[in-house]
């Protein structure tokens, strides 16, 4: 298993390191600009740079400085939003998706109201984030929540809505109460859905930070882009493009690794 994984990993590592190998020739040879694009070892200098602490930190704690570099911090403030306004979220659209899909009658309430909602964009509610909440953390924090809340509720919907016919009329013959139908039947069959929704709506989440934090805050990887824009820092604008690649490739191995040891006894997971 780890030599395949090893193998896949260097196979899917070709056409990025290919596609880099011809950016830098194209930056040496000069056929870009450097302003608008700059070299690959451009980008590389101003990342360490990005990340090196700051000399500036004047506590004794080693340990405050090592993370004193700003691209720490940056990324230490959006995961702090991304985490709590998936968990705000996902925590509302869990319950609430159980419910309709348990209950033909909680869905006929619901459903128009969330099919209503469901379309418009997270980025759409940013005036009224700003309106209710002013500037900060708590804007960004609820239009993450937004962003992570309809791909937990549908995908938590169809997975109890979905549950296989033949498992139900199974335990409905052995004397199953409702209760026993629903946490013992229904949940456990819906949470490969679920955890799909978790994994769809985590990336939704990271994917409206960045957004939230050009708007309503002053740190954060989103922010620190938009600040590098108006001074026309193409490296760093790069730099945190890939620190934002870099962590969401993080967040989404940490998340399948997850789905894969809780799914287990699914089928195609046993090993």
């Amino acid at each position: 298993m780890a030599n395949f994984n090893l193998r896949e990993m260097c196979t899917g590592l070709i056409v990025p390191v290919a596609a880099i190998a011809v950016w830098q020739m194209f930056s040496s040879m000069g056929w870009v600009n450097p302003l608008v694009l700059p070299s690959p070892l451009a980008v590389v200098r101003k990342w360490f740079e990005y990340l090196a602490p700051t000399e500036a930190y004047g506590g004794g704690n080693w340990l405050m400085w090592l993370v004193s570099g700003e691209l720490i911090r940056d990324t230490m403030g959006s995961m702090y939003r991304v985490v709590t306004g998936f968990v705000v979220g996902a925590g509302l659209a869990l319950p609430l998706g159980l419910s309709m899909g348990s209950s033909q009658r909680v869905y006929a309430w619901m459903n128009p109201l969330i099919q209503v909602l469901r379309p418009i964009p997270p980025i759409a509610y940013i005036p009224l984030s700003i309106l209710w909440f002013g500037l900060g953390n708590p804007p960004a924090i609820f239009l993450i929540a937004i962003g992570a809340f309809f791909p937990v509720l549908i995908n938590t919907i169809a997975g109890v809505r979905h549950v296989d016919g033949i498992y139900l009329r199974a335990a409905r013959n052995l004397g199953a109460s409702q209760r026993v139908l629903f946490t013992r039947v229904m949940l456990p069959a819906a949470v490969p859905y679920i955890l799909s929704g978790v994994r769809i709506g985590i990336g939704t989440a990271f994917i409206v930070v960045i957004v939230s934090e050009m708007i309503a805050v002053n740190n954060g990887l989103g922010f620190r882009i938009l600040e590098a824009r108006e001074y026309f820092w193409s490296d760093k604008i790069i730099a945190g493009m890939i620190s934002i690649g870099m962590l969401g490739l993080a967040i989404d191995y940490g998340v399948t690794r997850l789905n894969n040891h809780l799914l287990r006894w699914h089928r195609g997971l046993e090993n």
